[in-house]
Order: structure tokens, then C-alpha cells, then sequence
């Protein structure tokens, strides 16, 4: 049976802003090295050396490096490498999600705009060296929506099967209106909506910057579904289908009963697939509880990644063989998680 790493990373390099070109290129991204100063320690104990400055604000390069992962695979200096490497752990096809867009990285259009198209270039590239195992989620331009079609629609035909959101943009809920065109381009495209763990607004990511990623950033990606589901958006974009990714799936049963309390209380009834019913799929780890999960979930719209060139809590290199290997998990139900439901959430042939 195929598998299909949900969700994996590249880790950008000076190689992603090669696409910039003409007056782009004054956006160039550099990359500095501590030489000296209080030590910033990354996720594996090790001294933060590398950091990226990008319109002057500076963002850590080595916080989150999976040392479990060959440079020249997490890095895509060379494709061979990371198809290799997938051979090794028995991963037929992986779908790529950045790392240092996690954050939020640019507060004007025009710079928006320029590393976006530089950083989706740089993945039509990968894919196309690929053979068809390495699809990604391409990077919008939130900030100039009138010309996110042209560019999605490039990387619609360059291998994307996702349009990559953070569970805030423009410093707004993804439930907000602003959003409906985009989401009407990805109806139109067939391009699902994966929001992965992490922040894209300045303020609430700013101000949690000295506590641990999970408020700032799992707790706003789980009430991004919320959001969404209590104030029917999926149902709105009926076409669309929507990823939640990276944010484990333990939380579904205690936000799946707020939701129905919720709702009762206005007068309507959440429905009893609500992932099915909407569309959307989640991303689920090793270390959840599972049955518990499916139980109060359903089995098909689960899937699952690796966190590949990660090291955080939700990376975990030999996932996919993990979960064949979970207590509960039935072997069909593990054939559903890597293969039948992240085939249909990204579309794959």
C-alpha cells in the first residue's frame, strides 16, 4: 500500500531567494551568524548560530533542525538525497510545507509578494526533479490578493496540491471575509486549504515570543478549526477541501463537544461526521490517543506526516511505520491514515 507523509518540511536556504529578479532583489533575505552574546539554545540543546534578517527584523535559521535528517536532503541541495532518504523510511511521497514562513516574515505587500514567488519557484523546481514523490503547499500572497491567482495557478501547475495558511493572516481569523476570494480560487483550482501549525500575525506572535510555541502557536491553529466550523465557513466553500496540520488530533473530542454545545445553544445542530461533513482533515501524531480520537472523529479523515527536518514535539522521523504498529489501529485503518485520506485531502492521482 502507498504512503504519503502528510506533512514535511524544506529548510530555506540562500537556493530560495535565487528566483527574485529586477527590483526584487533589494528584498533579499541574509544570513547572519552569532558570533557572540547571550546563547539562544534551538530544539535539540545545541547553541542557535544562524539567524535570517528580513526588512530588519531578524528570525532564528537552526531553532528547529532535524539532525536525524542529511542537510543536503532538508536543505533540497540535492533531490536525490531526499527521495533516497524516503525509500529509507518507506515513504512514497511526501508534501512539502516551508519553515521560515511558520512565522510571520513580511508586513508589506510588495516584499510579501517577492518571497512568495521566489519561494514557489524554488518548489516547482524540487518537483520537478521529484518524479512526481515531492508535492508542496504553495505560499500565497495574502497581503495582494488580486494577484494570488496567477500566482497559485503557477503552482497549481507545477506540482502544488495545498495552499499553504497560517491559522492567522493579516492579523485576521481565517473565518474572516477577506479571505473569501482566495478561497474561491482554491474551489476553482482544486487546491485544498492546509493551515499548518504556526502564526502569521505580528501581534499575537510578538507577544507570546518569550513563552513556548504552544500558545502562539498550537492553541491559535486549534481555534482556527473552531473557528471555521462554528461559523460555517467549509460549508460556505463546499468545494474546498481543508488540512489542519501539525496540531496533533488529541484536542478533537473536547472541541468537537464545545462546538455542539455552542450550536445548540444558537439553535443548530452540528452534524455527526463533522470532519466529513466539512471537509476538512487532520493531521494526527503517534502519541495521540487514538481510538479515542476516531471514536469521537471517524477513521477518514485522518492523516498523518513526519515533521521531516524538524525536531520539535510533533516530529517524528519513523511515524508512518510507528503508526502501523499502534495499539488500536486496525491495519485498514492505518491503509486509510497514509494513503486513501491524505490522497483525497491533497488530491493526488
Amino acid at each position: 500500500m502507498p504512503t504519503v507523509d502528510a506533512d514535511a518540511h524544506v529548510i530555506e536556504s540562500m537556493a530560495t531567494w535565487a528566483h527574485l529578479e529586477g527590483e526584487d532583489k533589494r528584498f533579499l533575505p541574509v544570513i547572519t551568524e552569532q558570533i557572540a552574546g547571550k546563547e539562544l539554545i534551538n530544539t535539540v540543546g545545541e547553541a542557535q548560530r544562524e539567524f535570517w534578517i528580513i526588512n530588519g527584523r531578524v528570525h532564528s535559521r537552526d531553532r528547529n533542525l532535524g539532525l536525524n535528517t542529511p542537510i543536503d536532503s532538508r536543505e533540497m541541495r540535492e533531490v536525490g538525497a531526499r527521495l533516497e532518504h524516503m525509500d529509507a523510511l518507506g515513504v512514497d511521497v511526501q508534501v512539502l510545507f516551508p519553515t521560515l514562513m511558520l512565522r510571520p516574515i513580511a508586513d508589506n505587500a510588495p516584499l510579501e509578494l517577492a518571497l512568495a514567488r521566489s519561494y514557489n519557484r524554488w518548489l516547482a523546481d524540487i518537483w520537478k526533479q521529484g518524479a512526481g514523490r515531492l508535492r508542496w503547499a504553495a505560499v500565497p500572497p495574502v497581503l495582494s490578493l488580486g494577484k494570488a491567482r496567477d500566482e497559485l495557478k503557477f503552482a497549481k501547475d507545477n506540482g502544488a496540491c495545498g495552499i499553504f495558511m497560517r491559522p492567522l493572516e493579516c492579523e485576521r481569523p481565517l473565518s474572516d471575509e477577506y479571505f473569501f476570494p482566495l478561497y474561491e480560487i482554491a474551489s476553482e483550482l482544486d487546491l485544498a486549504i492546509t493551515v499548518h501549525l504556526g502564526n502569521g500575525s505580528f501581534a499575537i506572535h510578538d507577544f507570546y515570543q518569550r513563552d513556548s510555541t504552544f500558545t502562539k502557536f498550537k492553541l491559535v491553529t486549534v481555534g482556527c478549526f473552531h473557528s471555521l466550523v462554528l461559523n460555517g465557513i467549509p460549508s460556505r466553500f463546499p468545494d474546498i477541501r481543508w488540512g489542519i496540520i501539525e496540531a496533533g488530533s488529541d484536542w478533537l473530542p473536547f472541541i468537537l463537544n464545545d462546538l455542539r454545545q455552542r450550536m445548540a445553544r444558537s439553535g443548530k445542530r452540528l452534524a455527526d461526521d463533522v470532519l466529513a461533513e466539512n471537509h476538512i482533515y487532520v493531521a494526527c501524531e503517534v502519541a495521540d490517543d487514538l481510538p479515542q480520537v476516531i471514536a469521537a472523529a471517524g477513521e477518514d479523515n485522518l492523516v498523518i506526516g513526519t515533521d521531516y527536518g524538524h525536531s520539535d514535539f510533533s516530529s517524528h522521523i519513523d511515524s508512518l511505520t510507528m503508526l502501523r504498529q499502534t495499539d488500536g489501529i486496525s491495519p485498514q485503518v492505518a491503509d486509510k491514515i497514509l494513503w486513501d485520506n491524505p490522497r483525497a485531502l491533497y488530491g493526488l492521482d
